[in-house]
């Protein structure tokens, strides 16, 4: 299963949706920035206080950071990781992984608390997997081919009746 997001898209209602659930994260949380991300490293969408780095090189070091760290999971024994912690001296991120496809990030800084975040970002994470798997359904749908014969059964019935 392709896990980058040429392989899906969404529509500004699904847009609309996934920036209205992260604003209000961050407004409940107080954390500064979420950032979305998919697993190969293109950025999704950025909500909140704009980076002052580079978006575009951090989501790549993201979708790296989250795959080494499934790689270090499957070494102690566990599937994944579903979400890493980043703790610096200012500033901080938590990353959780969203429908297995995308990951979020979300940058806080001394104006909250872990413990907060966490709180929050559950059921952030919740309302954003649904999104995103309503997302990539409707992505794996568009690319089957369409059913020509459907109904040539009846239609060849009719014409021996």
């Amino acid at each position: 299963m392709p896990v980058g997001a040429a392989s899906w898209s969404f529509t500004e209602d699904d847009f609309g949706a996934i920036t209205k659930s992260l604003e209000r994260f961050l407004f409940d949380s107080n954390a500064r920035c979420a950032l979305l991300v998919d697993r190969a490293g293109q950025l999704v969408a950025t909500v909140g206080e704009k980076p002052k780095f580079d978006p575009t090189a951090f989501a790549t070091l993201t979708a790296a950071d989250f795959s080494a760290n499934d790689q270090l999971a499957k070494l102690i024994g566990e599937n994944d990781f579903n979400s890493l912690f980043h703790q610096g001296e200012k500033e901080s991120m938590y990353l959780a992984d969203i429908a297995r496809r995308v990951i979020l990030v979300v940058l806080f800084d001394n104006r909250t608390t872990l413990g907060l975040v966490r709180l929050k970002m559950k059921q952030t994470v919740d309302e954003l997997s649904k999104l995103f798997e309503a997302v990539f359904k409707r992505a794996a749908g568009a690319g089957a081919p369409p059913n020509i014969l459907a109904g040539a059964d009846d239609e060849i019935d009719k014409l021996f009746q």
